[in-house]
């Protein structure tokens, strides 16, 4: 019997740079009975991401362009219309290391999403565990956070907190980051698109 349009998965693309290990968490989830969403691209800025042949191997289409040599603006054009032609309405950016337009932000406002490293708004952009560890903090994490124009700054929908132990490096620290990581960002993903629909 065929679901009903109101329980019908909406589609989803990932944006990968890399080993894709928060994709497949959201691949996996993506299968599960009852599930809002649905895996129909992974699209990456690297031909080489290891994460494409996982997403290959899983039955998921694929799109792959380098940037090098291309504005900023020309290579986001490039991703959206791959975004567009799959007919993708929510849009996950997982271990995606491009500083994306604000024309393509706009264009995907309200349907696109990140994870980020650290309990949001500290620790914006990179060495993210690193930084906590030499401030003291007593705990890092990770935040699930609409994407804005302005890097790492649009408002957080999930967080986890992870505690940094004594001799924590920033190795250990992001190991058990991403075991959060990987629970939290399908869970945050599927209450987001059952609010917003």
């Amino acid at each position: 019997m065929a679901k009903s349009a109101e329980n019908t998965p909406v589609p989803l693309a990932i944006l990968i740079s890399g080993r894709g290990s928060n994709m497949t968490a959201l691949i996996e989830a993506g299968r599960a009975e009852g599930c809002p969403y649905e895996v129909v691209l992974v699209a990456s800025n690297n031909p080489d991401a290891a994460g494409l042949a996982i997403a290959r191997d899983a039955g998921i289409p694929t799109f792959a362009h380098s940037h090098k040599g291309l504005s900023r603006e020309d290579f986001d054009a490039i991703i959206d219309g791959a975004l567009r032609k799959a007919g993708v309405r929510y849009v996950a950016l997982a271990g995606y290391m491009r500083i994306l337009s604000e024309a393509f932000v706009t264009g995907w406002a309200g349907h696109m999403l990140n994870i980020h490293p650290s309990l949001l708004p500290r620790y914006k952009g990179l060495d993210t565990h690193g930084r906590a560890i030499a401030a003291g903090d007593p705990e890092g994490g990770c935040s699930v956070h609409l994407v804005t124009p302005t890097l790492d700054d649009g408002e957080v929908i999930a967080q986890a907190a992870v505690p940094i132990l004594p001799g924590d490096t920033p190795e250990t620290l992001a190991q058990r980051v991403l075991v959060e990581e990987h629970r939290l960002y399908p869970e945050a993903l599927a209450t987001y698109i059952r609010t917003h629909g």
